[in-house]
Order: structure tokens, then sequence, then C-alpha cells
């Protein structure tokens, strides 16, 4: 039996039948270019990280967030990738049927804003950039299965996501429908909320205007409920991500409210949290893009002036929360639906058409925004909450938002804030005026994009027929690539060849849409791709249902709204297509932090990037990984350090180093039998925090055991040479996760096996944990005094007795009064005085 399979490690299976030859002599010195560049040949060679399906072991999907191929990899990539690769490369270890894969998130409009600079179409920008980024990514040795390698731009790809596309539109799950969005004039696109930054486009810094258009969308509003119900049977994934994504879907339990218009049989109809105040409204507001007021502008100039202002800027909630205030009184009223008042009409740039009925009714005394409006504009205040303890300080200063005690509520008064919610609902219910209403902040999404560079919209426009999707035999709608780009706009809007058709329902001419979907489309379904990435019948077949959901994501928090949320959605459309079967893409999800260089994040405009290739062509992929993860746990920033990198360097030589020497000591006397020993209880206790380490995601203080592991060692040195054998079987195995070339190369030069790739990941020997004595370190007020010996099975009173006997402590007491005793079992022994 070889050394590395004593203990409790589980031995797989061996997955290949492939023989891996030694990379050199072993050599006196670490050069880590030439085993880096041999050994990712060789694994190239022998398809070393093919996945295949096999029912006999536990599978693990292990995906990190796929890149944008801008040509070049930055460090946030090799922190993202490195991560990844450290969890698919244990869990093989452990004997996990492993899966990573690896794609291009290809579409999007910095391909177009190069095609402009540099006079070259996207797609050939697009295709060099990932054959640079692919090099790239090879040289950090990651164990990637690049035969299931995906681009979301090439169409045996997007083919799949059209045919999804005419599925849904027929369910009516997908429509269009004209829309207030955000548009950028310069880019001539729209963009989503999170893209406008104070009111400017996030690529261009053109203001955003707001315009109308007809635009296609997917009715995520119908899952809404299960995609906020279903956060709680995600316990792998960050609290921080699921409320956030908690907050953005918005489940509100309100009321509606109808107003109806004076001296007009129509009613305005308004969405309200806070019934309870409604006996304070005081006005009625709606936004500039509300069908009243379009309409009454048609014979107001000045209404029609403002409306036109409110149209610059975004349209994101946030943002017109913190705007200035500006309105205008339309001269319409309504009257209040329980006390018969008129209340005045003003269009308000503060309300948001996208959210409820585009309306609100304005109680300025117990909302900020209202309070603040009717303060600029001298629209009456009327209170009617009070706290519970006591009366309203009066006249207000600021608007009172808390629940309380209602008053000049006629019925309700007296009644709590919660009781006459509850009430109000049903009361408005018989008047035919309201009723209970849930809703959600979460809008559908519209993925309509006036670009270019995207998978286009599978819909045929006919005069006769009206929107027809493309056959599936007509599938995939091919987006031309051989494009010369002039300027602003989009090519296939200006291309014949592409948008004259003929209906498939009645055979006259017809006009192919020319608008393309939000790349975050391509993004919301790759995972499920992976799985089967070349059939060419289907989207996707029983493969996907091997491999998903994915065991493992890791990424940026940043997409911890958009992206993520966007493929929890995706996943059920799958689902209720019979594509897969399980409800959820993601079972556990990482985010990783940023890597900071001077405290701020690397950025070009900062001038503090860091070349990764660099990095590797003078120190090695391996000194790369070992400082990602050893500089921090992964889900914190990092922060960048030329020293801490050559620190990695110099340890990485060092077990180089140590590995040679032991070695030649081994050849000259042959194996020794192992001993229990202090060291080796320090090599299986620095392994058994490790793997506890590991389990929780802390790589940064697995990679430190591995340098004390070393430091042990090196200590034991050559007195313990059975001790060096054994220990060196486990560093190695420690590390082939983080350094898997310096892993791999010793592994075959010590002759433990043919290949780490597949040896069994290391367990602590039991035997090696128990202990005949232990030394503790005695302290005085938290001052080292001394040490004493003793037997781990020694009761805690005996441990006292012998402290405070010990020499060592004998002048520190003298004549002092000892308040209490700590003792740490297994540690140390505190006297407190």
């Amino acid at each position: 039996m070889r050394l590395y399979e004593r203990g409790t490690g589980f031995v797989p299976v061996p997955r290949y039948n492939f023989a891996f030859s030694k990379i050199t002599p072993m050599e006196d010195q670490y050069q880590p270019q030439v085993i880096e560049q041999k050994l990712q040949a060789e694994w190239e060679t022998h398809h070393a990280y093919r996945a295949r399906e096999d029912a006999s072991r536990p599978k693990y999907y292990c995906l990190s967030m796929f890149p944008y191929p801008s040509g070049k990899l930055h460090m946030g990539h090799v922190r993202n990738y490195t991560i990844g690769d450290v969890l698919a490369r244990s869990h093989r270890m452990k004997g996990y049927n492993v899966l990573q894969p690896m794609g291009w998130d290809a579409f999007g409009l910095p391909a177009e804003n190069a095609a402009l600079q540099n006079k070259v179409a996207p797609a050939h920008w697009t295709y060099q950039n990932i054959d640079a980024m692919k090099r790239q990514l090879k040289s950090l040795g990651l164990a990637i299965d690049w035969e299931r390698e995906i681009a979301t731009c090439r169409p045996e790809y997007y083919r799949w996501e059209q045919w999804l596309f005419t599925r849904l539109f027929k369910q009516g799950l997908v429509y269009q429908k004209t829309g207030t969005v955000n548009w950028d004039p310069v880019d001539q696109t729209v963009l989503a909320n999170e893209q406008v930054i104070e009111g400017r486009g996030w690529r261009s810094g053109a203001v955003v205007e707001k315009r109308e258009i007809p635009m296609y969308y997917l009715r995520i509003t119908a899952y809404a409920d299960e995609l906020l119900r279903e956060l709680d049977n995600l316990p792998g994934w960050p609290e921080q991500v699921k409320t956030m994504q908690r907050n953005w879907i918005g489940r509100s339990e309100g009321t509606l409210v109808r107003f109806a218009l004076a001296h007009d049989q129509e009613a305005l109809t308004v969405f309200t949290t806070r019934a309870d105040t409604l006996y304070g409204a005081t006005y009625v507001a709606i936004a500039a893009e509300h069908p009243l007021a379009l309409n009454t502008a048609e014979t107001n100039p000045a209404l029609k002036q403002f409306i036109q202002e409110c149209r610059q800027g975004g349209v994101a909630e946030a943002e017109l929360a913190t705007q200035d205030k500006k309105g205008m009184d339309t001269g319409l009223t309504v009257i209040h639906p329980l006390t018969g008042a008129s209340l005045p009409v003003w269009v308000a740039n503060y309300v948001l058409m996208a959210y409820g009925e585009g309306a609100v009714m304005a109680v300025p005394a117990h909302d900020e925004r209202d309070f603040e409006f009717a303060t600029q504009y001298g629209l009456p205040i009327k209170p009617v909450i009070r706290p519970q303890d006591g009366p309203l300080e009066m006249p207000l200063k600021q608007a009172f938002t808390e629940d309380g005690i209602l008053f000049d509520s006629e019925d309700f008064s007296g009644r709590s804030s919660e009781e006459a919610r509850q009430k109000m609902g049903v009361v408005l219910h018989a008047l035919d005026s309201g009723r209970p209403q849930v809703q959600y902040r979460l809008r559908d999404w519209g993925i309509s994009r006036q670009r270019y560079w995207g998978c286009p919209i599978p819909i045929i426009h006919c005069e006769s027929c009206g929107q027809v999707p493309v056959p599936d035999e007509d599938l995939p709608v091919v987006l031309p690539e051989g494009v010369t780009f002039e300027g602003v706009g989009s090519p296939i809007k200006k291309d014949p060849s592409f948008y004259e058709t003929t209906c498939p329902t009645c055979g006259r001419p017809a006009r192919r849409e020319t608008d393309t979907m939000d790349t975050f489309v391509e993004s919301s379904w790759y995972f499920a791709r992976y799985a089967c990435p070349e059939l060419s019948t289907a989207m996707l077949d029983e493969r996907a249902d091997y491999w998903l959901p994915v065991d493992q994501y890791v990424g940026g928090i940043e997409h911890a709204i958009l992206h993520l949320l966007y493929a929890r959605f995706f996943n059920k459309l799958m689902r209720d297509a019979g594509l897969i079967r399980h409800d959820e893409p993601f079972t556990h999800l990482l985010t990783q932090g940023m890597v900071l260089k001077d405290g701020a994040k690397m950025s070009k405009s900062k001038g503090n990037t860091v070349d990764p290739q660099a990095l590797i062509d003078q120190y090695g992929a391996d000194t790369a990984r070992f400082f990602i993860i050893f500089t921090s746990p992964p889900d914190q920033s990092l922060e960048w350090s030329d020293a801490g990198v050559q620190g990695a360097y110099r340890f990485l030589r060092r077990i180089w180093a140590f590995a040679a020497s032991h070695r030649t000591r081994r050849e000259a006397a042959g194996l020794q039998q192992i001993t229990a020993s202090e060291a080796r209880y320090e090599v299986h206790a620095l392994l058994k925090q490790a793997n506890y380490d590991l389990s929780k995601h802390q790589f940064n203080t697995v990679a430190s055991a591995a340098m004390k592991l070393l430091n042990a060692l090196e200590k034991a040195g050559e007195a313990d040479p059975g001790l060096a054998e054994e220990g060196l079987s486990i560093l190695l195995r420690l590390l082939a996760p983080i350094t898997p070339h310096l892993a791999e190369t010793l592994w075959r030069e010590m002759g433990y096996g043919n290949s780490i790739l597949d040896a069994p990941w290391p367990d602590p020997d039991p035997q090696a944990l128990q202990r005949n004595t232990v030394e503790l370190v005695l302290q005085v007020n938290g001052k080292l005094r001394g040490s004493l010996t003793a037997s781990p099975d020694l009761p805690r009173g005996d441990l006292e007795a012998l402290a405070l006997a010990h020499p060592s402590l004998e002048k520190h007491l003298a004549g002092q009064t000892v308040k209490k005793v700590v003792v740490v079992p297994g540690r140390l022994i505190n006297v407190v005085l």
C-alpha cells in the first residue's frame, strides 16, 4: 500500500487509463515556467478535465460566471476562476464527478464601440478576443473541460434562445407594448434603470431621455411570487444577496383606491400601502406619461412643455426619489371616495408610470416626498395619524411616517394604523371604490435593444397577420457578421436583405424584427447549455437533468439582482417548458470580493492595474494562484501586494527545496517507519483544521495551514524521515487545488502515484491526534510567564492547581489575590489577578 492511501482517505476509481510521464529529472531549483507549460500541454493532450456523466459517483458542477471577451484578463478574473478551480479540484480528489466548463458572454455594446474605433466588424473583434483570453485562461492551469466551450454569439447557441422565445410568445409570456424607457441618444438604445448613472448613460455619458417606444417584454411578474418564495429554499446563498432580491421583487400588501374624475365618467386608480392615511389625502399626483396627463396637455401648452421637460432623465425609482421635485396643476379634480371632497390632480416628476398605476394619492402629512412637494407648491397638509403614545407635534416640520392612531378620520378615528388598513379595503370594496391588492415592485423585463450586436428577435411583422413568430424550421435567424460600421444605429435596420422577408402564415411580403435581445438573456440560461453544448436537435437533453442544478456558482456581488434574478426566472421557464426538472439553477453561491490596489478597486482610469500575464510570466501561475488564495478570504476584498507575491513565490521554492532534499535522503536511507510524535500530531492537527476551513470556503486559512505544515516538516527535518514522507504527501494534496502544477510535479517525482488529480483527499489519522501529554501556555493577566506539560484528560481543577503551584508563576503570584483561573483545554491557562 502506498503511503498516501493510509488513514481514512477515500481512494477513488481512476477516471483515466492513460499514464502521465515525469516532467523532467528533478531539478534542484524550482522552475515554474518549465513545469507549467509542459503540464498544461499534457493535460490538454490527455483530456484530463473532460467531464462525462457517471451515475456511480456523486456529481459536482462548479461554475464561475463566464467573462465578456474584452481581450485581456484582469486580476478580478484571476481571482474568480482560481476560487472556482480550488473548489473543482478539491471535490474531484474527494471522489466527485466534476464538471467545470467555460464560455464567453460575447454579445454587447463594447464590441460595437470597438468596431467603430478600430474599423473592424464586431464579430471579428470578438472572436480575436476570445482566442486571446482563452490562451490566458489556459496559462492559469484551470481544470476546465474546454470541449464544452460556448460563445453566446454563435448561431448554434442563440438558435435555442430564439426557439424558447417563440414558445413563450405563443404562451403569452412574451408580449409587445409601448413603454416608457430610458433612451440613450448617443448609443441609440434603451438602457435598464441600473445602466443610468446620475441621469446619464453608463457607457456614453449622454443625458438620458424618456421615450415611448414599442418593446418586447418577458412576463417575469408572472413568477414574482415564486421567485420571492423560493429564496427561502436557498440556504447555500449569502443572506445579503437574498435580501437584495427580496427588496428588488418588492412584494407589497396594500389597497387599490378609485378616485372618480369630477365631471367625467372616468376614474384614477392608485395603489397605496398606507390606506390608513386616506383621510389625509389633499391632492393626487400622476406621472408625466400618464394618459390623463397626455390628453390634458393637448389643450394646455404649458403642461405640454412641462411634460417634455420631465422626459429628460431616467425612469429609475432611486433617481426620481432624489431629484428636485417639480410639478404642474392640470386643472382637473377628482372626488375623494370617502369624504366626497374635491382634490386637485397634479403632474409630478417623482411619480413612476411603471410602478402601480402611474398615480399616487398624496398625503403630505405622512409621506416625505408628498410633504416636500406640498410645501414647495403651497398645497394643504392634513395630518390624520398621531403617535401611539401621545399627540402629534404641531405645526409639522416634517412628515410623520410611522404607524400610529387615526384621528380626524370619521368612523376610523381611534383605530390603530394596522386595524384601519385591514378595514379600509373592506369598506372601499363595499363602495365599489377599491379593494385589497398585492403588488410587486418588480416590473416585466423589457428585452428589446436597438443595437446590432445581439441575438435577433425571431418575430416577423405582417400587415395582415400581425406579429408572427419565426417557424422552427427557419431558426436560427442568423445575425449577419460581415457588416460595415459607419456610425450610430444598427446595420441590420438599414439592410433590406435582412429585414425584407415573407410572412410564414400568409406568404405576403413582411418585415423582420430588427431589434435584438438584451444580452442578459444569453447569460440567463448558459449554465444549462454546458450540459449538452454540441446538441443540434434540441435546446437541452437528459444530460441537463444529470448535471443540474449547478452545485457551486462563483461570481461578484454586483450580479446579485439582475443576472441572478434573471437566471432564476429562466430556470423556471425551462422547467415549465419540460426541459429540466429542478426549480432553482444554483444550489450554492459564493460572491467573491474585489481586488484592490492602494485601497481602490483596480481600474485603467486609476492607473493601478496589474497585468496577470506579466505576473505569470515572471513567477508562474501557481504563485499567482497561491497569492490570490492566501491573501484574503474569498468573500472579502483583496489588497494587492508586490511583497505578498514575492512571499508566495519564496514559499513554493521552499517546498521544492524540501522535496528535493527529502528525496535525496530517502534514496540514501530508504523509507522509514512512521512513529508517534508531537510533530506528527501537529501535522495532522493542521490537516484537520484545514479540512474544516475548506468546508467553510476559508481557503486563505487552508493556504496558511500549508505554510505551517511545511514549517513543521522542516523543523522535524532529518530527525524524522518517516514523518517527512507522510507529511509531504499530505502537503502536496492540500496544495493540489491551489498550486496544481507544483503539486502534480512533486507528486510524481516523489513516487507517490501516477497523478495527483485523482489521489484521495487527505484525512487526519485519528491515532496521530491522540496525545499522552499536551503543553499548555501559562499566563498571568494575559502575559506569557511559562508553560507546563500535562495529560490531556486531566480535570480542570487539577490543571488550575498545577498552574498555581508552578515555579514559573511563583514570583508573579506572591502577595497577590487570584480573581479567577481561565483554562482553554489543550492550549493555555491564564491566571487573572
